[in-house]
Order: C-alpha cells, then structure tokens, then sequence
C-alpha cells in the first residue's frame, strides 16, 4: 500500500508525500526550464483527475469555475444505432447495410456551441462508442471516468495533450490554449486527442489533384512543408477554403495504380513502427483496393465500405444488416464534420449498386431522429448521404485501429500524419 504521509522538500519546503520526496527533491538538480515543465504537467493532470470526477456543475460552461465534467444529451431509450438497424431492415428492395455498434448522437445546442462546436459533438460520438465497447480504452480515456465529458472538458484534455507534445503545429495555430473558446476544431485535433491516451487514431485525406498544394509534404506540391496563411475566419487566403479543414498535417503521397497494386510511396511510419498488427492498421491495405477506375467521390465510398466490411463481423436480424466492430468515422469537409456510423448498398438490376454513407449530423435535434426512426418516417433524409451529395473538393476521416499504445509509439503518435488519397 502507497503511504500517504507527507514530508517538506528540503529544497522549496513544498509538503509532497513521502514516496514522491526523492523524485521531488532530486527534481532541483535539473534545468529550470525542464522543472517547470513537468511541475505544469503534473499540476494539469492533477486538475483534470479533479474535473473527471467532479460532481455536475449548474455553472456556465464558459465561466471560471471549473467545468463540469459529464455532459448532458438526450438519450435514446432504446438506441439510436438500434432504431436505425431495425429501419434498415424493413427497407424494401434487395441492399445490405453495415453499422458501427452502438453510438449516442450529440446534437449542438444553440445556447452552447451552435455553429462552431460540430468537432467536438462527433468527438463526443466516438467516445459513446469508445466507453461501450473498448474495455481498454475506457480504462484509459478521461481519467479513466467512465463517461462522455462536456465540450469544456474536452477542450483541456486537448490542452493537457498539446503541453504533453501531440501535435506541436495545431497547438501552435490556437496558441496553445483552447479552453474556453468557440474556434473551430477538425480532424488533427480529434486525432491528437485520443492519441494522448494512447488511443491510435488515422487519418486520411481524400482531394483532387489540382489541389495538392493544400496538402503540406506531399511529394511535388507547391508548398511543400510551408505553412498555409489563415485569416481569422478560418479561410486560406489563396484558394479560399474556409472551415477547419486541417492545415498541419504531414500528409503521404499514396499513388496506387491498380487494384492489388503496392503504393509507390512508404508512408514515414511503418504499420509495424505504430504498432499495427496486420489485422489492426489497414489504412495502407484500403488504399490498394481504390483504384484509378473509380475517381471522384467513389474513391471515399470504396474506402468507407472495405473499412465496415472488414472479416469480423457479427450477422444480425435477417442478414440485411450488418454489425461491425468497427469504430464510427469522424468525416470532415470545409465548414462542417460529420460521423460516419455506416454505409449501405443496393443492388439494382444489371449488377448497379447504389451506396450511401450513413451519417449522424451533430446539426440534427436527437429527439427529431428518434421520432422519425420510431416512426419510421422521413429518416432517410437525415442520415443517408448518397454519393451526389459528395460535391467538396476536399474531404479527412478519422479511425482509431484497436490496442493501447506505450513506450516508443506513444512519441511516434505525437506527429500527426496522413494517407492521401486523390479524388
């Protein structure tokens, strides 16, 4: 048993515990610099195992008193994931449809963060499923709380991840401090954050060649490692791209040929040094299966579906729906984010196929989803996009492959990078 006593540093007098006293004392031998860094680390970690387990708070979620921790969402009774299966199953015609389990939506609320807070509610979406269905990582995430926090919270986890190294460039472009704020967040600030509990979230970027140059380290871009110049909106000054659409990440050139082809180009990390079994990373292995035959939106479709349709999977009802163990997707384009919690596909006549993702929009009011799925009414246009609706010129996911990640991968995660694919 870990004693509790307390004794003064002979040093600063500060009153540590015992266990800790050598660590502490022996502390002052080292660089000022480095001793006020881990002093800081160690006083934010502290401070968020305080706020994961702090009681609900009536404050402000924007006022000084320390945020509550445990955010507040209509929640379906029965599932929304649930609700959805059963509708997908009563559809007529000849279509099979693979789901994510289960996913609590979080919708913006107009008093909180309507019209800026959509990253942070799809973050909030893959954390329901995290908590439900990753022992490991519920261990691990938040504290080991055990619940979803509210955006306050999540926004000092990702300080608590910037001061810990992840993604040093984003960190950089808020100036480091995020708390508070109602700035846009996107996919690298998703990534960093689950990364900096070892999680080990991907990314993938998905543009059309003509736009390379917004892709920085991609092998003959215009830019090269440049940063883009951003005005206060959010837009790149040169090609007025506006939205969260991630400036800083490295991004790999994966140039594939044919179906079954080998990328031209390794990414800077093997699958092997971020510590991806072949049945965990399989970004590289998807990427091999889009081919130059189906450009533009189909390139994104292709992905989403050998994604879901991966060889572990579990039938349900009358086969027409699929449950995957796989993650939901948080899926990006200028000026909005998205989570992706399926795809399906009907099969027409002359061997046609029909695909829609199916999405869960933080813009859309939970109880209005529920009703039209109960009712099984109007759901359709809520949360099936087809590949029409495609129409940006730039889009980024975000999964997390399976394990926890420690020792040297922990540091390999704290650079953010990227598959490239052209649309």
């Amino acid at each position: 048993m870990i004693s509790s006593t307390k004794a003064p540093c002979p040093f600063c007098q500060l009153t540590v515990l015992s266990s800790e006293l050598e660590r502490h004392a022996n502390s002052h031998f080292e660089s000022e610099d480095e001793y006020e860094r881990q002093e800081k680390l160690s006083r934010d970690w502290e401070l968020a195992q305080q706020i994961a387990r702090a009681p609900y708070s009536p404050a402000s979620p924007f006022s000084s008193s320390p945020p509550r921790k445990r955010t507040t969402f209509h929640k379906v009774g029965a599932g929304m994931m649930t609700l959805l299966k059963n509708c997908l199953e009563l559809e007529a015609g000849n279509s099979t449809s693979i789901l994510s389990g289960y996913v609590d939506h979080f919708q913006s609320i107009e008093s909180e963060d309507d019209g800026w807070g959509c990253g942070w509610r799809n973050i909030q979406m893959l954390s329901s499923h995290l908590l439900m269905h990753r022992e490991k990582a519920r261990e691990v995430l938040f504290g080991g709380s055990g619940f979803v926090p509210d955006i306050p919270s999540l926004q000092r986890w990702l300080e608590i991840a910037w001061e810990q190294g992840f993604d040093e460039p984003g960190s950089e472009h808020f100036h480091h401090r995020i708390y508070g704020s109602k700035s846009w967040i996107g996919t690298t600030e998703c990534a960093a954050l689950f990364r900096s509990f070892g999680l080990r979230a991907r990314v993938v970027d998905f543009g059309q060649k003509e736009l390379k140059a917004l892709y920085l380290s991609v092998p003959g871009s215009d830019l090269g490692a440049q940063d883009l110049k951003i005005n206060e909106s959010g837009k790149r000054i040169a090609v007025q791209v506006c939205g969260p659409m991630d400036r800083y990440v490295v991004r790999e050139n994966h140039d594939y040929l044919e179906a079954g082809s080998t990328v031209n180009e390794k990414p800077r990390y093997s699958a092997s040094q971020l510590g991806n079994s072949s049945e965990e990373g399989r970004g590289d292995e998807m990427s091999n299966k889009c081919t130059r035959k189906n450009k533009g939106p189909q390139v994104l479709i292709d992905w989403v579906w050998n994604y879901f349709s991966d060889n572990s999977l579990s039938k349900s009802g009358d086969h027409r729906v699929i449950v995957s163990e796989k993650l939901p997707l948080y899926f990006q384009h200028d000026g909005h984010s998205r989570t992706i919690v399926g795809i399906q596909v009907k099969h027409q006549q002359k061997g046609m196929q029909q695909y829609s993702l199916l999405i869960l929009d933080p813009a859309h009011r939970t109880a209005a989803l529920e009703r039209s799925l109960k009712e099984n009414d109007g759901w359709q246009k809520h949360i099936k996009r087809g590949i029409h609706t495609l129409r940006k010129p730039q889009y980024q996911l975000c999964y997390i492959d399976p394990g926890i990640a420690s020792g040297e991968e922990m540091e390999l995660l704290k650079r953010i990078d990227s598959i490239f694919l052209e649309l």
